[in-house]
């Protein structure tokens, strides 16, 4: 029997292997042992899902699990980004959330999130509980009651999550300045969850947007459903074919993340545009705070917080970290390489909408372009360029890694190593402010290597010279 296992965003495993009725029971269940205990459980978990097969089905099982152990829930009306439900909990006041989803994997994924009542991912401290708890119930017959006996004795009902959160967009983003700009945007919302939201907002707004891939297909044509360059042909094709379109935005199976297509089809990397929303937030809308950025992220951040003079505070990769800071107002926004925001005053969650209802707004009151807009920035903090590749380690390397990064040299390729930083992986730090990090896959023969350099041709010296120490 396979162990049920959350990583950094929730439990997810294949539809039919190991993500049967069986251990969603075991894990619903878990969850509502986990709140009984705290004491919480009268207070309710809002149930959403993404546009995944059967997300309605599990989700409504989980009500009726819920149900049986004597916990309320509120079922979302439709598939529902991860945001959008981050945000019903915290409006409630919930207990806590429960959500299907696997977010970016490919279709034959599926997963369970669970958010505590702060309304951010599960610490690793709760997430342990929950395992060993669903792990004691596989084997077990869990109990469940009929939704319309839930019904009757107000445990169960069905809820439109919408309004509230749109109600939320409108403080945070400023719609009448992306009407008037004139700017034409396109929508990809691949698909998933997060049709009905980008879109709508911008339409309610009088933006006009041109959109593709609005309608539900489980299948996600064919692609991960990630708004990431290799999965978005048809996307950056359409931007870059038609003259009126001056943004593309696109957001992830969950619309938990983000994907920025400037003016002339060119994508546009989430390390930048973190940078970017940072530097505008700041500048041009006279707020004020800390950021706050995953060990893998670009360190163009912390060039922006320089300028600024701000801090930045470096986390672990996961967003649960991030979402703390936000949660404790400890931070303005707070962001992921892997295209993961949030600001302060929203959820302590992954929100790939604001993102791109942020970087609407920055481009219609800038009038400027993405790409000038970088460079503009580069012209204030310097040059700086970044990326991830992954490297598959035969068995004979694997084994060998552990001892390579607990030993590493002193200098890779004549670069000093000056200083290392092991809070997640093993990021080597070099004097001209350069850096290679180096993190394991918890599933597969791979090393995530990321690299950061002053300029293009440094940063494929330094991929060259992380490839050569892993392999080598």
């Amino acid at each position: 029997m396979t162990q049920i296992k959350f990583g950094t965003s929730g439990w997810r495993a294949i539809l039919c292997d190991d993500f049967t009725l069986n251990n969603v029971r075991a894990v619903s269940r878990a969850i509502a042992d986990y709140l009984v205990q705290e004491g919480i459980a009268a207070q309710g978990v809002v149930i959403g899902y993404d546009a995944r097969f059967m997300g309605k089905d599990f989700a409504r099982e989980t009500a009726s699990v819920l149900a049986a152990a004597g916990v309320p829930s509120f079922l979302c009306d439709r598939d529902t980004p991860t945001p959008v439900i981050a945000h019903e909990l915290l409006r409630r006041k919930a207990a806590g959330a429960i959500n299907f989803t696997a977010s970016h994997n490919p279709y034959h994924y599926n997963g369970i999130k669970f958010s505590p009542s702060w309304g951010g991912p599960a610490l690793p401290e709760t997430t342990s509980d929950i395992e060993v708890r669903a792990n004691a119930l596989q084997s077990k017959e869990v109990a469940v009651m009929d939704i319309e006996k839930a019904k009757e004795k107000n445990l169960y009902s069905e809820i439109d999550p919408r309004p509230a959160y749109f109600a939320t967009m409108k403080k945070l983003i400023d719609f009448d300045a992306i009407a008037a700009s004139g700017l034409r945007i396109a929508v990809n919302p691949l698909f998933g969850a997060g049709r009905g939201y980008l879109d709508t907002l911008l339409e309610n707004a009088a933006v006009p947007i041109v959109t593709i891939n609005t309608h539900v297909d489980p299948y996600f044509g064919g692609e991960p459903p990630e708004p990431a360059e290799a999965h978005i042909a048809d996307f950056i094709k359409l931007v870059k074919e038609d003259d009126r379109i001056g943004l593309g935005l696109a957001t992830d199976g969950d619309a938990d993340r983000f994907g920025i297509v400037d003016m002339d089809g060119s994508y546009i990397e989430p390390n930048y545009i973190l940078a970017l929303l940072l530097d505008y937030m700041i500048r041009r809308k006279g707020l004020s705070g800390d950021a706050a950025r995953s060990v893998a992220t670009s360190h163009l951040i912390d060039a922006v917080a320089q300028h600024h003079q701000v801090k930045v505070l470096e986390t672990p990769v996961g967003f649960k970290f991030i979402g703390e800071y936000i949660s404790e107002g400890k931070i303005l926004i707070g962001g992921e390489e892997s295209a993961g925001m949030t600001v302060r005053g929203h959820v302590p969650e992954k929100d790939g909408i604001l993102a791109c209802l942020l970087v609407a707004e920055m481009v219609a009151v800038e009038k400027k372009s993405l790409k000038e807009l970088l460079a503009d920035l580069y012209a204030r903090v310097g040059e700086i360029y970044t990326r991830r590749i992954n490297i598959r380690l035969s068995a004979e390397l694997e084994q060998a890694l552990p001892a390579k990064l607990a030993n590493p040299p002193t200098q890779i390729k004549g670069r000093t190593i000056t200083d290392i930083v092991r809070i997640d992986g093993n990021k080597f730090l070099f004097a001209d402010g350069s850096w290679l990090l180096f993190r394991k896959s918890g599933t597969e023969p791979v090393v995530r290597l990321y690299a950061e350099a002053g300029s293009e041709k440094a940063l494929e010296e330094m991929i060259s010279a992380g490839k050569d120490f892993i392999l080598g």
